[in-house]
């Protein structure tokens, strides 16, 4: 290894392959059938649980745990599916502690929740691994409808409407589907390639088409218009593609990139230790994102990590879970201060902070500054929608949608992170391509 942490600058190498392996393992390791069995009988079985009305899919846990506890994990997983088809991603990557196992009656009474998220693992695992789809399409309606974007939302809307016997095509900017799952997350998250054995999985249904490496609108490819000229409706579940900016000189220096490019250009590295990382890294912003990026930062085996937050640990976005997380990795957290110069000659070399405080007109910069040094700095302070066609209505940088996904154009729906009601989350995104699914399958059959 010609490297170390100690190296300067941005270098590959810092740290060996028997490491980077362990680094980068399974986050959460799964229960084998004594483990779930033992897990399950601690479940209550609430009437009106409250862990499944927050979850944003809706499962019957009380069900499927049930069934797993009399060991019939396969007809656990259909429960699941039937309300989340995309079950075993959102089992690696909910924040199941502000979910279903925040609100789990165990969590209350004795500060240890059922461990939801690792049972449903279990089960939709269980049944994945036979290599068998358990559900058969409907009879076909002659019927078509486009879906843009291949992330957790249109590919839930995309299966929803190829059971109902619909034809289904998913046009996509990558070169991959998955979306958020395959670009966004953190690769300890959904390791062994999962986010594209679950997309094989679900494709197995049948009458969907996967167009890979086509954007809406780029010249070439196509339009809105030419999608619904060609198609009875369209889905829209594209996501955000766009970075908010710090809007600071300098930001173009070398060493500064949006956190969502380092973690995806991770995700798709055939070789970590062939991966570039600084060896001092600030992130700036405190969602899952910026957790994602400063952890995978400190496993690839930079010195010094550092989140910075415009406000209070209480107040980031990024849940208690992976707050703690970063700081058992080594990652530090420093609250209350903000970004304001960028200094470095054509490269990054550190970034000033000013301390933050409330005040009366909201969240104010005090005189107060202090800098640290950065060779790489992950801009993780939100996302933007690309751009969109101008007959859908947007408000505050969001495709505006009614509570079943229609837009402000007819026959579009709309569903995910590109949306107003969207949250940033698998789970939600899953939730709202199921139901613009069964809202133009409605429609659809109406006609």
């Amino acid at each position: 290894m010609s490297n170390s942490q100690l190296t300067a600058g941005i270098v590959a190498g810092r740290t060996d392959a028997e490491a980077l392996a362990s680094n980068f393992s399974d986050l959460h390791p799964p229960l084998d059938n004594h483990e779930a069995r033992v897990a399950a009988d601690r479940c209550y079985f609430c009437h009106d649980a409250p862990c499944v009305t927050a979850c944003p899919t809706s499962i019957d846990i009380p069900l499927f745990i049930r069934q797993i506890s009399t060991g019939t994990p396969e007809a656990a997983a259909r429960t699941i599916f039937d309300s989340n088809i995309l079950g075993g991603m959102c089992a690696r990557v909910c924040p199941t502690e502000n979910l279903c196992e925040g609100s789990c009656v165990r969590e209350t009474a004795e500060g240890k929740p059922v461990e939801i998220g690792l049972l449903q693992r279990h089960a939709t695992d269980t049944l994945m691994a036979k290599q068998s789809h358990p559900y058969t399409r409907a009879a076909l309606t002659g019927r078509s409808v486009a879906v843009v974007g291949a992330g957790p939302a249109g590919l839930s809307a995309a299966h929803r409407l190829a059971l109902k016997g619909h034809e289904v095509t998913i046009y996509d900017a990558r070169r991959k589907p998955g979306g958020l799952n395959e670009y966004g997350i953190a690769s300890y998250k959904a390791p062994d390639d999962f986010a594209q054995k679950e997309v094989a999985w679900l494709m197995q249904i049948s009458g969907i088409t996967m167009v890979e490496n086509w954007m809406l609108g780029r010249k070439g490819d196509g339009d809105l218009a030419e999608l619904l000229a060609e198609y009875d409706a369209v889905f829209l579940g594209m996501g955000l593609s766009g970075v908010n900016a710090l809007r600071l000189e300098g930001e173009e220096k070398d060493g500064i990139l949006p956190a969502t490019d380092f973690i995806a250009d991770l995700r798709q590295a055939s070789d970590l230790a062939a991966l570039p990382i600084g060896r001092d890294v600030v992130v700036i912003g405190g969602g899952m994102t910026a957790v994602d990026a400063a952890v995978q930062a400190k496993l690839l085996g930079a010195l010094n990590v550092t989140i910075v937050y415009r406000r209070s640990r209480a107040e980031m976005p990024a849940s208690s879970f992976e707050q703690d997380l970063a700081l058992s990795k080594g990652v530090r957290i420093i609250e209350h201060a903000a970004p304001v110069g960028i200094i470095g000659n054509g490269a990054v070399r550190e970034i000033e902070f000013a301390y933050t405080k409330a005040g009366p007109n909201g969240l104010e910069m005090t005189d107060e500054t202090f800098r640290l040094k950065a060779d790489q700095c992950f801009k993780a302070i939100g996302q933007t929608l690309g751009d969109t066609p101008e007959e859908i209505k947007i408000a505050g940088g969001k495709i505006i949608t009614d509570g079943i996904g229609r837009t402000s154009m007819a026959r579009v729906w709309a569903g995910g992170d590109c949306t107003h009601a969207g949250e940033d989350l698998t789970v939600t995104a899953v939730a709202q391509g199921r139901d613009a699914a069964e809202d133009i399958h409605s429609f659809l059959m109406e006609g």
